[in-house]
């Protein structure tokens, strides 16, 4: 008897089935146990803010009860890196800058344990935050851990083919603020050039059949992303979100 998976999200993404996120930045269980009632998945971020693991993992344990799967991003896409997340219930990994067919073997790599990977085995904490024995993690972990990778560079762009030939990717997602960085034009996401690259990544994703995920800015933007595929989509990071709920509250309002 086959062990059921633990992570749901591989099955909507196989039906076409969009499903949403958001990435979480501020070292808070109590946000990401608010958000955790809303999305579909969290990205805890371990590259940018000011999160530490033990933070993380109580994060991690914050989407218990929900149907929210926690995801950490790393800082660098190194399997030393990847390990505690994994073994402290993070169901997958979203490893930054993947610009090379080489690059993205590291990744899948990382999230398997032998053969299919090189995993270390030591998932001490993950089990209980998925209320099962470790007999039962073990049996479906590989199955169960998603490898996200982002696209978010200009190389990366031009060796799209090869990337998404990888085997073992199970999402594709394109950064846009480190994508318009890479050519010299930072924080300029709008400009023409650097659509130009998103519009290259988008299609090469789209045909080697990988999921493909994305930023979505606006609700417009959410719809016309989801009509041409993408079964991903960040909504915002917290603090983007924080605001934009209190720019809300604001609307009507005379000062």
């Amino acid at each position: 008897m086959s062990t059921p998976p633990l992570n749901h999200l591989k099955q909507a993404w196989r039906e076409g089935r969009p499903t949403f996120g958001a990435i979480a930045t501020i070292p808070s269980i109590q946000t990401v146990r608010i958000m955790a009632q809303s999305l579909d998945w969290i990205i805890v971020d371990l590259e940018h803010g000011p999160i530490d693991l033990s933070t993380a993992h109580g994060m991690i344990m914050a989407t218990a009860g929900t149907p929210c799967v926690p995801f950490a991003r790393v800082a660098a896409n190194e399997p030393h890196l990847a390990k505690a997340p994994m073994d402290i219930g993070a169901l997958g990994i979203n490893f930054p800058m993947i610009s090379s067919r080489a690059d993205a073997e590291k990744a899948v790599r990382s999230l398997r344990y032998p053969p299919r990977g090189e995993r270390l085995w030591g998932p001490f904490h993950a089990p209980f935050r998925w209320n099962v024995s470790m007999a039962d993690y073990m049996a479906s972990a590989d199955d169960d851990m998603i490898c996200m990778i982002t696209i978010e560079h200009v190389e990366a762009v031009e060796r799209i083919d090869e990337i998404m030939a990888t085997p073992g990717i199970d999402i594709a997602v394109i950064g846009p603020g480190d994508l318009a960085t890479s050519i010299n034009k930072r924080g300029l996401i709008d400009d023409p050039q650097v659509q130009e690259l998103m519009a290259r990544a988008e299609q090469g994703i789209l045909r080697s059949g990988v999921p493909i995920g994305g930023v979505a800015r606006t609700a417009e933007q959410a719809n016309a992303m989801i009509a041409r595929g993408y079964v991903a989509l960040a909504l915002g990071f917290d603090w983007s979100l924080f605001q934009r709920g209190i720019a809300a509250s604001f609307e009507g309002i005379k000062r």
